[in-house]
């Protein structure tokens, strides 16, 4: 059997990571892209750690998915080396510290834009052809986290909200035609954006990631 090929989309921490990981202890070769160089390597080195029979593999891709240039550079290496893609999951986010609308920082404004929104809008046409051509038909996965009106969450509030809006309407487009498109909530977890907005909560009776981790990659 041809071996299945993931493009995982903040990979280096939280949730990302632990797709990326159960995807290729689960046998898929898996691109996993972050900014964070030290977060893919701890990535990679929990994977053969595990020693798995019948495991995947890892290929790093340290970059920023803001940087358009890089990203079209990554979809036309994947289109060479495989020539197409069976499952994008999209779980790279910038959480802006909580604050009232009135204290919106810019740059942390900016950056929400930049990572959740405009990125995903850019990496949709980029990412479609690829997950066409898979031959079973592709798959993309988006992890939604409604917090859009609630208070102190503007920045990542309204701009995750924009985020699923385009993977909405890019879910919509595809009924017919594919790839298609699934939107996941996942239960509340002990990740790192998680502990900015809930600094001082009892971590131990969120749930664990990996299990979510599981639980999303098996609505595939």
């Amino acid at each position: 059997m041809t071996q299945k090929i993931a493009l995982v989309t903040g990979a280096s921490r939280g949730l990302g990571s632990a797709m990326a990981e159960q995807l290729a202890l689960r046998g898929w070769h898996v691109v996993a892209v972050a900014r964070t160089v030290g977060g893919l390597e701890e990535l990679d080195d929990r994977v053969k750690s595990a020693r798995l029979p019948g495991a995947g593999a890892l290929t790093l891709a340290p970059m920023d998915i803001t940087n358009d240039d890089a990203m079209r550079h990554l979809c036309r290496s994947i289109h060479d080396r495989w020539g197409h893609l069976d499952l994008w999951v999209h779980t790279a986010i910038h959480a802006a510290p909580l604050a009232p609308m009135g204290s919106l920082d810019a740059k942390d404004w900016e950056k929400s834009i930049a990572t959740n929104t405009r990125a995903t809008g850019m990496l949709i046409p980029m990412i479609e052809p690829l997950l066409r051509a898979a031959p079973d038909g592709g798959t993309a996965l988006f992890p939604d986290d409604p917090k859009a009106g609630q208070k102190f969450y503007g920045a990542y509030g309204a701009t995750k909200a924009a985020q699923m809006a385009l993977a909405r309407s890019w879910q919509a487009e595809a009924t017919k035609h594919g790839p298609r498109i699934l939107i996941g909530e996942p239960a509340p977890m002990p990740t790192a954006t998680r502990a900015r907005f809930h600094p001082g909560e009892d971590r131990a009776k969120l749930a664990d990631i990996r299990t979510e981790a599981s639980r999303l990659l098996d609505l595939i």
